[in-house]
């Protein structure tokens, strides 16, 4: 009865892990009122590196005594250009201009702004531009919605009027310039936004006078700034490609000397774009509007340096970090996935000659110093993903090579790694190598994780700032190779306790990776989680015998469902202020406006396939397993037949790979991560296992056909009298380099057949995976009377060896 349920009972357990993970929030600063008045400046262009003492002395003092942090202003067209800037800011969600582009990508025409009657102005193309981010964009902004918010609104420049303009093109009050005296003009209504100009010279002194100009500007709006107000500085946009960090600065009550951040970053020092909006009718104590905007109020958090320069170094090095990643991981992929891909196209003939043959014919055996070097690449290839991110923790980005700077380190690391994993004990096993790499990148995602995740920001295999995507948490690679690595460690583990134990296990190590995954502490990732509850759900089941099954399958979809709903629930009942991205993709259903969201799911999967190399990692794995190793000369068939825990462990990977890609609008990329860890591992466990097809192993004393019977060895040959762990014919125990081969009957004599003692109670205590080692003891079981069959000719070969 325990038996039949134990499957509900894991999937359960698997699920209440995944609720628990998911419905937990880190304590956040709630935004409160703290201003009457709050003055948005925006400077097109601006960057860390134009902030110093001397050329920008009104923003070094603000930022001084403010709070400071890393903007990032994506929008709805790439690059951002200074109107698309100004569009989203004034919109809170990612918005675009309209019209004709020119070269680089930047509308050729200036923005028209007419002024009918001398106080306010008008957008004649408002309306087209609205229409245009309702109807053909995914993201269904709605331009304007800021301005809409509040009763009256201040435009200072034609980029702060695209920004104040209402959606149907009305500005409140406009001046095309800070009047002689800004002060009735800036305290005449709760909103004001300014636009200080653009910082966009390539060459540096041109670019620091443009710095110095507009530092100028921003004195004489501190100098005019009403009582109790809020002022935030902005690089608003970027002004070339390819795009970079900008500054983001807010002085005011409240705001003193720290670090700026949001829910939507979840990250000090990091702020959108679309933060602006919302943090602004924050601090003014006014409600948001009815269709909320994509961006979240920043808050002030502490922990910054008392020191400006080392405070002011951090978002311009993280700067300077982003810009060096873009350059570097599109070639880093590029060339594992031709690394892999060589490496793939290389084993092919040596599983096909590395299965011992019987009789004197046959092809020769491949040298054992061509496999030993074979197998070291396998385990280098494996290792390449967990390198890289290791690499990050040497800056890398600083030198004048950061290219070749990180191949480098990525290199060193890759050799240090693979040494490890040569001298770790049991490495001669069939499964020693599998389970020492997967433990090794479990170990190095999951440490960073728990640390912060401060190798995944900005780093080659990790996500970018500059995309606006993600700033905290597991990245897509480093979800996919910590799902294959957790399984996989859990498969390894499982595979060397008692069958009845091993769901179990799986349960225990799966559920922690679930935890660590969907944790806003930790991975922040609750579509991750959810995909990996339906693989750890699947790898449970499976690990004590069987296949992927359609029933075993659907226990696992119903785990992952069952996590989804509960946290939708937990979601649901938040504030929507501070809800999560499903609960917002639900809200969003129930009013109508959930066909945006699907649309950019689907079109973040399409580009993504079509354009990511890590879809050329999940293909060449995918033809690698389905053309060679699955094949009857490949191995992976017998391996999976010989390790039901392994096989449960690569099925539930599959699962959740496949899963958290699609849910994530990745595609293929979570699996190319995995299969960058996967392939190689099951390709060097099934070259062991074929080398050692041949050999035989010895029946433990204790063990009967009757204790093995339910043992699901799988196909490939290897019966159920084997059991999972050294079946006859192949494989051999996962901490032994093979079973002791057994020489045949002289040709001479009779043969005989040793019948086995009648068992009683007490000699079962084995179980039907427990290895046949024919050294576990000293003793000789106890035989009945041998019974002689006729003699037979034996040939020496590589199966079996004649008797001297």
């Amino acid at each position: 009865m325990l038996r039949r349920i134990a499957p509900a009972l894991l999937t359960v357990l698997v699920v209440a892990l995944g609720v628990t993970a998911l419905a937990a929030r880190p304590p956040r600063g709630t935004p409160q009122r703290t201003a009457d008045f709050v003055v948005l400046a925006g400077i097109a262009g601006l960057r860390w590196e134009d902030v110093d003492a001397q050329r920008t002395p009104t923003l070094w003092r603000m930022a001084q005594d403010g709070s400071i942090g890393s903007l990032s202003v994506r929008s709805a067209h790439l690059p951002t250009c200074p109107v698309d800037g100004w569009l989203t800011l004034g919109a809170g969600s990612f918005a675009a201009w309209n019209g004709s582009r020119a070269a680089d990508g930047c509308p050729a025409a200036p923005v028209t702004v007419e002024q009918p009657d001398g106080i306010g102005a008008n957008l004649p193309d408002q309306e087209s531009v609205v229409q245009y981010n309702q109807q053909r964009l995914p993201w269904g902004a709605l331009p304007g919605s800021l301005s809409e918010s509040v009763r009256c609104s201040v435009a200072v420049g034609p980029g702060a009027a695209v920004a104040a303009a209402r959606p149907f093109g009305r500005v409140d009050r406009y001046a095309p310039q800070l009047p002689a005296d800004p002060r009735p003009l800036l305290g005449s209504c709760v909103l004001s936004i300014v636009d200080l100009g653009t910082v966009e010279a390539a060459d540096p002194t041109a670019r620091a006078e443009q710095a110095r100009a507009a530092d100028a500007e921003l004195a004489r709006v501190l100098a005019a700034r009403p009582p109790r107000s809020l002022v935030l500085v902005a690089g608003i946009s970027d002004t070339d490609q390819p795009s970079r960090l900008h500054v983001a600065v807010a002085d005011g009550p409240g705001w003193e000397r720290g670090w700026l951040t949001s829910a939507s970053t979840g990250r000090d020092g990091y702020l959108q774009l679309v933060d602006l909006a919302p943090t602004a009718l924050a601090a003014l104590g006014r409600p948001m509007p009815e269709r909320l905007f994509l961006g979240r109020p920043a808050i002030s958090a502490g922990g910054r340096p008392a020191d400006l320069v080392e405070a002011i170094d951090a978002p311009a090095n993280a700067d300077r970090e982003a810009a060096a990643q873009r350059e570097v991981s599109g070639v880093f992929f590029a060339l594992l996935a031709a690394m892999q891909v060589l490496l793939a196209l290389a084993i092919l003939p040596l599983l096909r000659r590395a299965r011992p043959h019987a009789g004197p014919a046959g092809p020769t055996p491949v040298s054992k110093r061509v496999v030993a070097v074979v197998e070291l690449l396998l385990v280098a290839a494996a290792l390449t993903m967990p390198a890289a991110l290791l690499a990050d923790a040497v800056p890398w980005w600083r030198g004048g090579h950061p290219g070749w700077i990180f191949a480098g380190v990525t290199a060193l690391l890759v050799a240090a790694g693979t040494a490890a994993v040569r001298f770790a004990p049991g490495y001669a096993g069939t499964l020693g190598p599998l389970g020492a790499v997967a433990g090794l990148t479990t170990l190095v995602v999951g440490l960073d994780v728990l640390t912060g995740a401060h190798l995944q920001l900005n780093s080659v295999v990790g996500y970018s700032a500059l995309q606006g995507g993600r700033y905290a948490g597991l990245s897509t690679v480093g979800l996919g190779v910590f799902l294959a690595g957790a399984l996989l460690t859990g498969g390894w583990i499982a595979q060397r306790v008692h069958r009845g134990w091993r769901p179990a296990v799986m349960v225990a190590v799966g559920g922690l990776a679930v935890v660590v995954v969907g944790s806003p502490y930790l991975g922040a990732d609750p579509v991750g989680a959810i995909a990996l509850t339906a693989g750890v759900s699947a790898a449970a089941v499976i690990s004590a015998g069987g296949w992927l099954t359609i029933s075993r399958l659907a226990w696992a979809a119903m785990a992952a469902l069952a996590v989804g709903i509960g946290f939708a629930v937990v979601d649901l009942r938040r504030p929507a202020a501070e809800r999560g991205s499903l609960g917002r993709f639900l809200s969003a259903l129930g009013d109508g406006t959930g066909g945006f969201a699907v649309h950019r799911s689907s079109t973040e999967n399409f580009e993504t396939l079509v354009n990511s190399p890590l879809t050329v990692l999940a293909l060449a794995g995918g033809l690698l397993v389905w053309f060679a190793l699955l094949q009857p000369w490949g191995g992976l068939m017998r391996l999976l037949g010989i390790y039901p825990a392994v096989r449960a462990a690569l099925a539930g990977t599959v699962v959740a790979a496949v899963l958290g890609g699609v849910l994530d609008g990745a595609a293929l990329d979570v699996m190319g991560a995995a299969a960058a860890l996967v392939v190689p591992m099951a390709a060097l466990a099934s070259l062991r296992v074929l080398g050692h097809a041949a050999d035989r192993t010895r029946p433990a004393p204790d063990r009967s056909r009757a204790n093995s019977a339910d043992d699901e060895s799988g196909p490939g040959g290897v019966g159920p009298a084997g059991g999972d762990d050294g079946p006859t014919g192949g494989g051999g125990p996962s901490d032994a380099v093979h079973p002791r081969p057994i020489s045949g009957p002289p040709a001479s004599a009779p043969a005989t057949v040793a019948q086995p003692a009648p068992e009683t109670p007490g000699d079962r205590h084995g179980d039907a995976d427990e290895r046949a080692d024919p050294t576990a003891s000293g003793s000789t079981p106890d035989v009945a009377p041998p019974v002689p069959v006729p003699p037979r000719q034996v040939s020496k070969s590589s199966t079996e060896v004649a008797a001297p």
